[in-house]
């Protein structure tokens, strides 16, 4: 239940803090006074969204925070999935800056507000306007019905199932049509991934060819220069091993003299036998040289293919065309073993199918169960609410399986005798639509678990005799719920525990929207002024004093 709203800057409110009672609180107060007002920012605490148009003084932040007490809602996997600390009296609390930005909180914690409207859904339910016009929605009556035959579970099973089978089926979609582009194609595949086989690849062969290729190009300079490096070393007139041979025989003879002349000599001589060296394997590498054209020809033949398919498959490297050639491989092999996979897939979407069916049999079964019962609690309390010719029946025809199930149910309301029933959005007044709503809320506030109960002016057409009843069923809602009422009706703001006045303060320069809890005899003036207007009579007061011992 909600134990305390504290709201801060919002629309004419400048700061306002109540505490609602357990059982049922009115909210009374002139037109225009704020009592909407209130309203609109108790929507903030479950998610609703908010622009900085409902700031009282701009340059500063709107608060709108909610104290509830939520230790027997069974709310401690919801607090846990959300990796949100439980504690049985939980705090939720919206700001809005001055320059729009708008944050929320549980227990401190900042979430968004897809999680702040789930949460709001297990802690509020705030009937408005807005929610009698629902009422004409297909979607949401079958919301009620499932809500009022306990058939969530049912629900959820089959949507678990449904979305398996909407996977699965567009699963097998996905392969027919991939499988058809395979077999079509597998011609052109087979023929691609045969010449690439032909062509025999392998990883390092590109860089190796190229290497070779450059040296093949090059074969008669290449022989020429390894001669002339050979001669100059040791074959030509002046050749370098030569005078190195004389330069090492000089030193040698004088190295004995000296630690420089040794070191030089060392030096030198390990040089002369570096450049023997060198020569001798010029002579090998120009010996072995080969200008071989037709191994040159090979070669160049050989890139040329490798070139060819690079260019053909959009391939940049040997690996690429290895990897397509891969990729051939598995389409055909894919192509091939396609109408088994088919089969497979349909297999199991067949399956899914018939699981499918059974369950939204069994869902459209105890739903339809439910429809006399309910059809007959409705005509009770719309009779008990004036509405003593009124009829509700609920059709129900099958449809294509959804993720709401096969039933396409419709509630059907006459208020008139001699007048068949007809679809809500139809036929239904405002008044009528009102205490219709109001009649399923009586019904559902057995059936769903709901801490708080939120009514806005749900009287709006009805008087006298048939508000008495209203206010007395909603006592009994209010035995097990907390139900907050915004009426303007002097017989149900007298049955509240708790009764709020609204009212608008015009003392300073900007008006200000204020809440009063009236006491006993506060109340039974207010009460005789909404019977008798502003300078009620002393029978009227009588008459205020009467409704609220009764």
């Amino acid at each position: 239940m909600l134990q305390k709203l504290l709201i801060k800057n919002y629309a004419l409110i400048k700061e306002l803090d109540i505490a609602p009672a357990q059982g049922l609180n009115t909210i009374t107060g002139e037109t225009g006074a704020g009592k909407s007002i209130m309203l609109g920012a108790v929507g903030l605490l479950i998610g609703k969204r908010a622009d900085t148009k409902v700031l009282y003084e701009a340059d500063k932040k709107c608060v709108v925070e909610g104290i509830f007490q939520i230790d027997d809602y069974a709310l401690k996997p919801f607090f846990l999935a959300e990796e949100l600390d439980y504690e049985t009296e939980c705090v939720i609390r919206r700001e809005i800056s001055a320059s729009g930005k708008s944050r929320a909180f549980v227990n401190d914690t900042p979430v968004t507000l897809d999680v702040l409207k789930k949460l709001g859904g297990f802690l509020m339910d705030i009937h408005s306007q807005h929610e009698t016009l629902l009422l004409g929605d297909q979607d949401f009556q079958l919301q009620l019905i499932d809500a009022y035959g306990q058939s969530q579970s049912l629900l959820h099973e089959y949507q678990l199932v449904f979305t398996d089978y909407t996977r699965a089926k567009r699963a097998l979609k996905k392969f027919q049509e991939a499988s058809d582009n395979l077999k079509q194609e597998k011609d052109y595949h087979q023929f691609l991934f045969e010449e690439l086989d032909k062509a025999q690849l392998k990883a390092d062969e590109q860089e190796e060819l190229e290497n070779s290729l450059e040296l093949l190009e090059n074969g008669e300079f290449i022989q020429q220069k390894l001669s002339e490096a050979y001669a100059a070393l040791d074959q030509s007139e002046f050749a370098v091993n030569t005078t190195m041979h004389q330069a090492v025989e000089a030193l040698k003879s004088v190295q004995n003299y000296s630690k420089t002349y040794k070191e030089l000599f060392e030096r030198l001589n390990s040089a002369f036998i570096e450049s023997q060296d060198i020569a001798k394997e010029l002579e090998i590498e120009n010996n072995q040289f080969e200008h071989d054209p037709a191994q040159l020809r090979q070669t160049q033949d050989r890139l040329s293919l490798i070139y060819q398919l690079q260019q053909k498959h959009k391939a940049d490297s040997m690996s690429g065309l290895m990897q397509i050639k891969e990729e051939l491989e598995e389409k055909l092999l894919a192509a091939e073993s396609a109408d088994g996979d088919l089969q497979k897939l349909e297999s199991e979407l067949n399956a899914l199918s018939t699981q499918l069916k059974e369950l939204a049999a069994n869902l459209s079964k105890n739903r339809t169960k439910q429809f006399p019962q309910l059809e007959n609690e409705l005509k009770g309390l719309l009779a008990d609410l004036g509405m003593t010719d009124a009829t509700v029946k609920i059709s129900n025809s099958k449809k294509e399986a959804d993720k709401t199930g096969i039933d396409d149910i419709k509630i059907l309301f006459s208020a008139n005798k001699g007048i068949s029933p007809q679809p809500l959005k139809n036929v239904a007044s405002g008044g009528e639509f009102s205490r219709l709503m109001f009649a399923l809320k009586y019904i559902m506030a057995d059936k769903v678990a709901l801490p708080t109960i939120i009514f806005d002016e749900i009287d709006t057409g009805i008087s006298g005799e048939i508000a008495i009843k209203m206010v007395h069923m909603m006592q009994r809602m209010a035995a097990n719920h907390q139900v907050i009422t915004i009426s303007h009706l002097p017989q149900i703001a007298a049955k509240g525990a708790h009764h709020y006045f609204v009212y608008k303060d015009n003392s300073a320069d900007k008006s200000v929207s204020k809440v009063k809890l009236l006491s006993s005899d506060e109340r039974s003036v207010e009460i005789a002024k909404m019977i008798g207007g502003d300078n009620p009579s002393e029978s009227a007061l009588q008459s205020a004093r009467e409704l609220l011992v009764n």
